[in-house]
C-alpha cells in the first residue's frame, strides 16, 4: 500500500536519452522465398535423406524438394484461412462504434464451437481493440505506476495489461517503432556545440532572466506533488520517453519475448476456451525409415530394425480446455490445436539462417500434426517386443555383480550364511567356542597380525570400506540405484502426455489433409502460419514407402503446402491490431463445430 503510494507521490520519471547505448541490432526478416529443387528420381527415400540431417548446417534445398514444400509468403488474410467468413470485419468497420451498437452485431458475429459453447461477442473484440489501440508510452505509464501527462487520463489496460507489461520489458532491448528515432544526449551536445556556439558564448539577458523565472517555478511546484505535475514540460523535455532501449536485441532473454507472444495469444484464446500449455513430454518429430524385405539376412544374425530418429523442438501448443472442473484443474489439455514457435534468432544475413529457420517453423507444424493424428489410437512404444527391451543384459545371460560388488559380495552377501568368525579369521570356529568369547578374540587378532582392539582392515587402500560391508546410510533411497537402474530391462520412456487428451479437433472430415497454425515470433514481430500437412506425409513418416506409381511428383503426398502472413510489429497499434483480426479469425475457425458427413456437429460432451 506505501509502494504505491509513493509512487503516485513521486513526479513523472521520465527523461532525456541514455549515453553510451550499444548500438541497436538490424531487424532483417528471414527469407522464406527458397528455390524449388524437385526429386523426381527420389533415389533417396524421403524418411531417409531427412535423417541423414546431423546439424542445422547441414539443411539444403534438397531437402525442401523433397517434401514437396511450397511456401505463400506474404498472404493476406482471406487466403491465409480456409473459409474467410470466420475473420471478423476490417477495421474501418469498428471505428466509432459503441458497445450498444456492437451487441447488435452478436447474431452476426458470434458462431457455435466445439465445445459446445458459442464465440464470443462482438463487445468482447471491440474491447480488444480499444486496448490494444493505446499508445505504448501512456500504457507504459501505467505499467510503471506513473503518473499521467498533464491534461491526460490515465488509460485502463483492462485485460491487456499483460501484454503491455511484457511489451515494456522488451522495449529495453529494442526501439519503439511507433516514436521517431531516438537522439542521444552526446548527439544533441555535439550539434549545439557546433551549431550554436556563439549562443552560449554570449547568453542573452532575457534568457537568463527567464531561467531564473523558470527556477522559482521548479521550486514552487516541489512543494506540492499536484503542482508538480500540472505543470507544463520545459522547453525540450516534450520529446522525453518512459522507455528507452539500453541493450541490443540480440542480447534478449528468450522467456521475454516467449512471454510477450503467450499474453497476445491468451487475449483471444481465453475467450474461446483455450490455453498455451507447455509440454510435459519434449515435442519429437517421429521418423521411421522403411522396412527393406528383399534384403537377405543370414539365419545367425536377425534382421535389422527399421532406424527410428527424431527432431526436438522447443514449440508449444495451444489446446482446448476441457469442460469439467476437475479435468481442467488436473491440468488437462485436448488437441493440440496449434504450435507457438517463439525463436531467440535475429541474424538472417545467409540463406542457409533462413533455410534452419524456416525448417524449425516446418518441424513445429508437422510435430502439431503427428499428435492430432493419435486421435483414437493406442500407444505404441518404441522396443515393445524387441529383443533389447526383453532380453537381460551382458548377452542375454543373468548377470552379476561388477565392480565393488564383487569385493563385498565376499564380505556381505556371500558368507552371510557362515559364522561371523570364520568369514574374519578364515576357519570355523567349534561348537564349543562362542564367537563373542575372549579367546575366540584373540586368536582372530593374532591370525591377522594385529592388535586385539585395532579395526579391521579395509578391502583395498582406495575403498575405504571396512571388511564388514559400508556403513549404513544416513537417509533411507527412496529410488533405484544408477546401477538398479540400468539393470531393468524395459522399453523406452513413453512419449505420449499422460494429461493429454490427443484430438484432431476443427479438421475437416473425410480430407486427406490437416491444416495446422503456426504462430512464430522473432524479433518484436509475429506471423501466423497455415501448414497443410498430408495424411500420406504421417504415413510416410511412420513407415511406409513415400513412392506411389502414377503420380505426377512421384511422391504420394504430392506437396507440402504453406501460406504465412505478412509480419506483424507490435510496438504498431495498426500492425497488432490486424493481427489481433487473424488470430481471432485463426482461432474461430480451429473451434467450429465440424460436420462429421451425416448432418450432425461435432459438439464435445458437457463433463468431456
Amino acid at each position: 500500500m506505501f509502494g504505491g503510494l509513493v509512487n503516485l507521490l513521486q513526479p513523472s520519471t521520465i527523461g532525456p536519452p541514455p549515453k553510451d547505448v550499444p548500438p541497436a541490432t538490424p531487424v532483417v526478416f528471414p527469407d522464406c522465398h527458397l528455390p524449388s529443387s524437385e526429386n523426381p528420381s527420389h533415389e533417396t527415400p524421403v524418411v531417409r535423406l531427412l535423417q541423414s540431417l546431423h546439424r542445422p548446417g547441414d539443411l539444403s534445398e534438397a531437402h525442401f524438394g523433397a517434401l514437396g514444400l511450397q511456401v505463400h509468403a506474404e498472404t493476406p488474410a482471406q487466403r491465409l484461412l480456409p473459409d474467410p467468413s470466420f475473420l471478423p470485419p476490417t477495421s474501418k468497420e469498428w471505428e466509432n462504434i459503441s458497445l450498444d451498437e456492437a451487441r447488435a452485431r452478436d447474431s452476426e458475429f458470434q458462431i457455435p464451437l466445439s465445445n459446445g459453447n458459442k464465440s464470443p461477442e462482438a463487445r468482447v473484440y471491440l474491447e480488444r481493440r480499444n486496448e490494444l489501440s493505446i499508445d505504448n508510452q501512456s500504457a507504459f505509464r501505467t505499467v510503471r505506476r506513473m503518473r499521467p501527462e498533464p491534461g491526460v487520463k490515465s488509460p485502463r489496460l483492462g485485460n491487456c495489461y499483460e501484454f503491455f507489461r511484457q511489451l515494456e520489458q522488451m522495449a529495453n532491448h529494442w526501439d519503439d517503432t511507433s516514436l521517431p528515432t531516438v537522439v542521444h544526449s552526446e548527439d544533441e551536445d555535439l550539434a549545439e556545440g557546433e551549431a550554436g556556439h556563439v549562443k552560449k558564448s554570449r547568453p542573452n539577458p532575457l534568457d537568463a532572466s527567464l531561467e531564473q523565472a523558470e527556477l522559482a517555478n521548479l521550486g514552487a511546484a516541489a512543494a506540492t506533488a499536484t503542482e508538480s505535475n500540472s505543470r507544463a514540460e520545459p522547453k525540450g523535455k516534450e520529446n522525453w520517453r518512459v522507455t528507452y532501449r539500453t541493450a541490443p536485441g540480440n542480447t534478449m532473454p528468450p522467456e521475454v519475448r516467449h512471454n510477450l507472444i503467450s499474453a497476445f495469444i491468451k487475449l483471444v484464446s481465453y475467450d474461446f476456451g483455450c490455453n498455451i500449455a507447455a509440454p510435459r513430454v519434449e515435442p519429437r518429430l517421429y521418423l521411421q525409415e522403411p522396412a527393406q524385405p528383399d534384403i537377405k539376412v543370414s539365419s545367425s544374425r536377425p534382421p535389422r530394425d527399421p532406424t527410428v530418429s527424431y527432431f526436438p523442438s522447443g514449440c508449444v501448443f495451444l489446446g482446448r480446455t476441457p469442460r469439467a472442473r476437475e479435468a481442467a484443474r488436473a491440468g488437462v489439455v485436448e488437441g493440440p490445436l496449434a504450435a507457438v514457435s517463439a525463436r531467440n534468432t535475429t541474424s538472417f544475413s545467409t540463406q542457409i539462417e533462413s533455410a534452419i529457420d524456416l525448417g524449425r517453423e516446418l518441424v513445429a507444424a508437422l510435430i502439431t500434426a503427428q499428435l492430432r493424428a493419435r486421435e483414437g489410437r493406442e500407444e505404441k512404444r518404441a522396443g515393445e517386443g524387441k529383443w533389447w527391451a526383453t532380453a537381460k543384459r551382458w548377452g542375454g545371460s543373468e548377470g552379476g555383480p561388477i565392480g565393488r560388488e564383487i569385493e563385498g559380495a565376499a564380505g556381505v552377501t556371500g558368507d552371510k550364511d557362515k559364522n561371523p568368525v570364520e568369514s574374519r579369521n578364515g576357519h570355523a570356529s567349534t561348537n564349543d567356542e562362542k564367537p563373542d568369547s575372549p579367546t575366540v578374540g584373540r586368536q582372530s587378532s593374532l591370525s591377522q597380525g594385529n592388535r586385539p582392539n585395532s579395526p579391521p582392515k579395509p578391502i583395498s587402500p582406495s575403498s575405504g570400506l571396512p571388511m564388514r560391508g559400508p556403513p549404513a546410510a544416513k537417509k533411507p533411497r527412496k529410488g533405484h540405484s544408477i546401477y538398479d537402474n540400468y539393470r531393468q530391462v524395459r522399453p523406452p520412456i513413453s512419449n505420449w502426455d499422460i494429461k493429454a487428451r490427443y484430438q484432431a479437433i476443427g479438421k475437416t472430415k473425410n480430407a486427406q489433409y490437416d491444416d495446422i497454425f503456426v504462430i512464430s515470433s522473432i524479433f518484436h514481430h509475429v506471423s501466423i502460419l497455415r501448414v497443410r500437412v498430408p495424411d500420406r506425409l504421417l504415413d510416410v513418416f511412420a513407415g511406409a514407402e513415400d513412392v506411389q506409381e502414377g503420380s505426377r511428383s512421384g511422391r504420394s503426398w504430392e506437396k507440402l503446402e504453406v501460406w504465412r502472413s505478412r509480419w506483424f510489429d507490435l510496438f504498431l497499434p495498426e500492425e497488432r491490431l490486424e493481427a489481433l483480426r487473424v488470430l481471432w479469425g485463426a482461432n474461430a475457425w480451429m473451434m467450429r463445430t465440424v460436420d462429421d458427413g451425416d448432418g450432425k456437429k461435432d459438439i464435445a460432451m458437457k463433463g468431456s
